[in-house]
């Protein structure tokens, strides 16, 4: 029997359907581990617990008009994490690639999934896993789904200008056609984030979508990532659909 995570009660908020929704939803999903150490148990029982909660929010997203979401999955330091604690992730990574391939509400749904970041990082099974998803779910449109995994902002950026300079270095565009636009394509994904949620209490976004989310509107929760709410997600819309969004105009 699946594990339980305990149930939250909070204020009731009503639903997103009448005001402003994002096009484009950033989740950093923070707290998995002290979520664990604060039920005194081991941190992978967090992260278990923790692509349990994606699936929830997904579904909630989807229900409040969120057309793309893209989760903060596993950042370029994660790789520094201990052993058993990688493997575990590794593990639970694979897990979702086959729960995926064979969930057939994706397809029905029309949820097209990509994955951001230097995927080559990844043991090889893991990236193959990713790339038959990508291929599976490429033509869908009705919904997109977006993993940062093996994902940095700084490294995105740095990963653009390599693309650039190749294509300037191979005479295939000139350095004066280089601008924001041409910038933006090269990147892991050319969407803005209109919001951006991150759990856990911490007040920064630690690299996740720099350019992307340059003039995104920011929401801290308090809570840690597997005890997130719809109630929750409910609050931040609501916010999100408040604030006057001016672009530095």
């Amino acid at each position: 029997m699946a594990e339980k995570v305990p149930r939250q009660i909070g204020t009731k908020v009503p639903m997103a359907s009448e005001r402003k929704v994002p096009k484009h939803l950033g989740i950093i999903m923070d707290g998995n581990r002290r979520f664990a150490k604060r039920l005194m148990i081991q941190p992978q029982m967090g992260h278990k617990w923790g692509a349990q909660k994606l699936r929830e929010v997904l579904g909630w997203c989807k229900e409040s008009g969120v057309k793309e979401v893209t989760f903060y999955a596993f950042s370029v330091e994660n790789f520094h994490r201990p052993k058993n604690e990688f493997d575990y992730l590794m593990n639970i990574f694979k897990e979702e690639m086959e729960r995926i391939k064979s969930d057939e509400s994706i397809m029905k749904d029309g949820i097209k999934i990509r994955f951001l970041g230097r995927i080559w990082m990844f043991p090889e099974d893991l990236q193959k896993g990713m790339k038959e998803v990508e291929e599976m779910t490429k033509k869908n449109n009705n919904y997109f789904v977006n993993f940062a995994m093996a994902y940095g902002g700084r490294t995105e950026m740095v990963d653009a200008a390599k693309k650039i300079a190749k294509l300037i270095k191979d005479k295939k565009i000139d350095l004066e056609q280089v601008d924001e636009k041409l910038f933006a394509q090269n990147l892991y994904l050319d969407s803005d984030v209109d919001l951006v949620i991150r759990t856990s209490g911490e007040k920064r976004t630690s690299g996740f979508m720099l350019w992307q989310s340059s003039y995104a509107e920011l929401y801290f929760c308090d809570k840690y990532w597997p005890e997130f709410s719809k109630d929750d997600l409910q609050k931040a819309l609501k916010e999100y659909a408040d604030r006057d969004r001016r672009f530095g105009k």
